[in-house]
């Protein structure tokens, strides 16, 4: 977490709610009931042959369920969900700002998509099982092999008519009102795959003001940030689908940078908007590794 989202989430309230005993009251059991009951239902249509299904409106059931269950999700934490745009119904690289671990689940109760995480996932109970069943292609940290077979992988379902996710930031931002760098070299597999990137705003808001509550507190471990938000009152998720950016002959850094404009522009939390006058130039490799990407900020 970098010094001005510690600054911020230094900031965040602290003190107590009379409210938080109330909410824990009604949605530990909400949540209980989506996962005994719920549960199980996404796991029997999350199948080949939910998969073989489709419904009035071209959807597959076993998408529609996925889009379900983690809607569900969303509002047992309180969420209202609100939907702006619409997202690419064909092949599209999926780029997002990242806030927070429940950014994927919001992203899912919107549009069906892989998304790209580190790993460790994987071997985690229950969520690692959904997350391979969902599509997700996990990448080793570290390891330029394991990210060159990620970029394959991606290029392989862009390729099928699959979205893609990524958060190009490389890990949650710990605010939810500061969009940082995008890495370009994430953007290569639109040239690979000839798609376009759909930018896309996660906005988390109490009336008119940044949400902060939902990122990461400094220090703050995935279980700890899990059960504070289950007592937290309740705000809107925003989903903003952006026009498309098509692949760029100014390079992949020229692509990613209209995308993060696009995306700060529709945040409008008074992040300044400078979109790049004339060519930029990459650099020969990148230093970071932009496709370690994880839902709750390497935690």
């Amino acid at each position: 977490m970098n010094a001005d989202a510690s600054a911020m989430n230094a900031k965040a309230p602290r003190t107590h709610n009379r409210g938080r005993p109330l909410r824990y009251a009604w949605r530990v059991p909400a949540l209980a009931w989506h996962l005994v009951i719920h549960l199980p239902i996404t796991l029997l249509l999350i199948t080949p042959l939910g998969a073989a299904v489709r419904l009035r409106s071209g959807e597959r059931l076993d998408h529609r369920a996925v889009r379900w269950w983690q809607g569900g999700l969303m509002r047992v934490f309180g969420f209202r969900l609100v939907r702006v745009g619409t997202p690419s119904p064909s092949a599209a690289l999926m780029v997002a700002n990242h806030c927070s671990w429940l950014d994927i689940t919001l992203l899912h109760s919107q549009r069906m998509m892989c998304f790209v995480a580190k790993s460790e996932i994987a071997r985690w109970p229950l969520i690692g099982w959904l997350a391979s069943r969902a599509g997700t292609i996990y990448h080793r940290r570290g390891s330029n092999e394991s990210l060159n077979a990620v970029a394959q992988q991606m290029v392989a379902h862009l390729r099928r008519g699959d979205a893609v996710g990524v958060f190009p930031e490389g890990g949650a931002a710990g605010t939810v009102d500061h969009v940082r760098t995008f890495h370009a070299r994430i953007f290569q597999t639109c040239y690979d795959a000839e798609v376009v990137a759909q930018p896309v705003a996660l906005r988390y808001v109490d009336g008119n003001q940044p949400a902060r509550t939902v990122a990461f507190r400094e220090g703050e471990s995935f279980f700890q940030n899990f059960l504070r938000l289950l007592g937290e009152p309740g705000c809107t998720a925003e989903v903003h689908f952006l026009e498309p950016v098509s692949v760029h002959s100014a390079g992949r850094r020229r692509m990613a940078e209209a995308a993060r404009q696009r995306i700060i522009a529709a945040l409008d939390f008074g992040q300044s908007v400078s979109p790049p006058a004339g060519p930029i130039n990459e650099p020969a490799s990148d230093e970071l590794d932009p496709i370690a990407l994880d839902a709750d900020a390497g935690r």
